[in-house]
């Protein structure tokens, strides 16, 4: 695995009338040709980022049943808690344990069979034992949200495009979804009852996937694990001290007809500390349905149209895409909440 560095887009840049031309230039180059790369100029100050992994790294402290209170088992939402080897990827169960959270909102009440989706709406879960988790949460999620949706505008002007393109997708506020992560160090007992470096058959921190949404955001400690797929192979996202990074997902393949492209990525298990994270997921708003923008024609000549995978395929309707990913990933919280689906599977 080589691990050269990533691109670092400066979203000042954008703001500045002088380098805006040249800004948005790079950022369609990196967008097409790389797709990962390290966000600076956010806005997100160290010390509030160093505050949600500390908080994270509390929670995760926490005994588990102060952690099994707020369990996603009890949330048609997909919201709460989920231990170790709960979420599955790819078909295989995750080395982590997270929690996470949306927008908060009333609960709607149970849809028809034909809009299951409206079954995510609703409030989150918040753990007593830890009351500073819930301002702190929802206080960087609504800076994620600003950050991604001035970077989505960039990036819409950056394919020659009106930077509002897709704002009618989002008018009622984009779907939100964050959550914070620990990965266990994989570690063995040695003769003298001491951890050591172990070897695992699975170091599956989270498997091989492209993300269902816009645009996604990660916070990471120091702990290395975030690996993307690339024609050489897996490329190393070592953690860069300020920097967030950025991934495109599938709704953004899907309304550039493939000119920008999701891109498969995974967390492998660190071996030496466990490794905490904060991952921010926004799309368009779940009632919404994803257009194909039209390209100028220079552009639009080098869009292959979206990636087909028949097992999983692409909707352009947002909530029925959004909630076939939760369903697939949690599939006892959707034997629970959902058991038309479960049974049908």
């Amino acid at each position: 695995m080589t691990s050269p560095a990533l691109p670092v887009i400066d979203l000042t840049r954008y703001r500045q009338s002088s380098d805006k031309a040249a800004f948005l230039t790079e950022l369609r180059r990196v967008c097409r040709e790389v797709v990962f790369f390290y966000l600076t100029g956010h806005g997100i100050s160290q010390s509030v980022q160093q505050h949600i992994l500390q908080l994270s790294r509390q929670f995760f402290a926490l005994p588990a049943s102060a952690k099994q209170q707020v369990q996603m088992l009890q949330s048609p939402h997909f919201r709460g808690y989920t231990a170790l080897a709960t979420e599955q990827t790819a078909g295989q169960a995750d080395l982590r344990e997270q929690f996470d959270i949306m927008r908060e909102d009333t609960v709607l009440g149970l849809p028809t069979q034909n809009a299951l989706w409206r079954r995510l709406i609703g409030p989150n879960q918040w753990p007593t034992a830890l009351p500073a988790l819930k301002p702190a949460l929802l206080g960087v999620q609504q800076q994620f949200t600003a950050v991604l949706t001035e970077l989505l505008h960039a990036m819409l002007e950056s394919l020659q495009l009106d930077a509002s393109a897709l704002d009618h997708t989002i008018v009622d506020g984009p779907y939100q979804h964050l959550k914070i992560i620990r990965y266990p160090a994989i570690r063995q007992q040695n003769n003298n009852g001491q951890n050591s470096q172990a070897h695992s058959s699975s170091r599956q921190g989270v498997g091989a996937h492209k993300d269902p949404g816009y645009l996604t955001l990660v916070m990471q400690d120091e702990q290395p694990g975030l690996e993307v797929q690339t024609a050489d192979g897996w490329l190393l996202v070592e953690p860069k001290p300020g920097a967030l990074v950025v991934n495109i997902g599938e709704l953004l393949e899907l309304a550039s007809n493939g000119y920008l492209k999701a891109t498969v990525h995974r967390v492998t298990s660190p071996t030496q500390r466990d490794r905490y994270s904060c991952v921010f997921f926004m799309a368009a708003q779940l009632d919404a349905t994803v257009p194909v923008l039209q390209l100028p024609a220079a552009l639009a000549a080098n869009a292959a149209g979206i990636s087909t995978d028949p097992a999983n395929p692409l909707l352009r309707e947002v909530g029925a895409n959004t909630l076939k990913g939760r369903l697939r990933s949690h599939r006892d919280v959707a034997a629970i909440h959902y058991p038309e689906w479960s049974q049908a599977s």
